[in-house]
């Protein structure tokens, strides 16, 4: 019994002797490794090494500064199309080996495609003149219609994308290069005086018109189509020098006396002329649902008339506060806005 257990006791201090061996041994090689390598990340572009980082962080975000603003801090810099994005994979380096975070972001760089933001302003839809900015183009069309321009109704502005600057004038200019003489009146009644932005319609019905927004997304219950087709100018909670605060809606520029669709079928609740919105309709679709239609030029269902999907039911305008033709199109339920474009667009 006794040998047995010498033996029991020899096995198990063997036993703790390998285990703190091996302890040792491990504890050896991760020093070495530690005093030889740091972790680090090795950078791939198109399946092909490019070099190493240690903080693709830094580096990634450098590459997103540059995607979004290019490297000209330009406000005209819209953003830089990159082909190849770079991966990432955690590795060992030896110390000794430098990282190369620089010439990466230059090989990020020579693939970038520079792509500039500006604004064509049209006449009936042909582009006439290119500005800066949003702000320069509704100085023109504002200039127009102080200038009683007898092209206003035509006027709108859109938004282009392109790898080149295109050739850029002042507001002045393109006031100057678009101005069009309005007609002579030859005869004007006393009581008919002319209006400059369409005529107005007599309101019927009740219109809620408060700034009441949500960035959310309501379940309306409700399938939307789209009134119009056309370029959106304006979306839902820009703000902008022509408006009082965010953008309740959204605006799809077209051509005046564009025909205009219901996006679902209900009643009118309000046909009129309504302050900054113009000629507008408002359809009650149920559930507390309501479409808008503002800035119209003609309005051809009053209040309490049912219509259906589809139905041309007012032409497009530029009457209220309006910039140039185009459809303002808003989406409320409960009175609140929500972004038109979680429904249709």
């Amino acid at each position: 019994m006794s040998n047995m257990f010498k033996k029991v006791m020899i096995h198990t201090k063997n036993s703790i002797k390998f285990i703190v061996l091996f302890m040792i041994s491990v504890f050896l090689i991760i020093g070495a490794i530690a005093f030889l390598y740091k972790p680090t990340y090795s950078v791939l572009m198109n399946g092909e090494q490019v070099g190493y980082t240690e903080n693709k962080s830094d580096l990634q975000h450098k590459i997103n500064e540059y995607i979004e603003n290019g490297e000209e801090n330009s406000e005209t810099v819209a953003f830089v199309q990159v082909a190849n994005l770079p991966n990432y994979k955690l590795c060992l380096l030896k110390k000794d080996i430098v990282p190369n975070d620089e010439e990466i972001f230059e090989k990020v760089k020579e693939q970038g495609v520079t792509y500039y933001r500006y604004y064509a302003v049209l006449d009936n839809n042909e582009e006439k003149a290119y500005v800066s900015s949003f702000e320069e183009a509704e100085k023109v069309v504002n200039g127009l219609k102080e200038k009683n321009s007898s092209n206003i109704e035509h006027i709108s502005i859109i938004e282009k994308y392109e790898q080149k600057e295109e050739n850029l004038i002042t507001s002045e200019e393109a006031i100057s290069k678009l101005y069009v003489e309005p007609a002579k009146v030859v005869e004007v009644a006393q009581n008919n005086p002319p209006k400059s932005n369409g005529t107005k319609y007599e309101a019927t019905g009740s219109v809620n018109t408060a700034l009441t927004t949500s960035g959310g997304k309501a379940n309306i219950g409700v399938a939307l189509i789209k009134p119009i087709s056309g370029t959106i100018t304006s979306r839902f909670g820009v703000r902008s020098s022509i408006r009082v605060s965010s953008h309740t809606g959204l605006d799809i520029a077209a051509s005046t006396g564009t025909s205009i669709a219901a996006a679902a079928s209900g009643t009118v609740t309000f046909s009129g002329y309504k302050g900054s919105y113009g000629n507008m309709i408002v359809i009650s679709h149920g559930n507390g649902v309501q479409t808008y239609y503002g800035h119209c030029s003609k309005l051809y269902v009053s209040a309490g008339t049912q219509v259906s999907q589809g139905q041309a039911i007012a032409a497009v305008g530029s009457t209220g506060n309006s910039t140039g033709p185009h459809l303002h199109l808003e989406v409320r339920q409960n009175g609140v806005a929500y972004n038109p474009q979680n429904y249709v667009y």
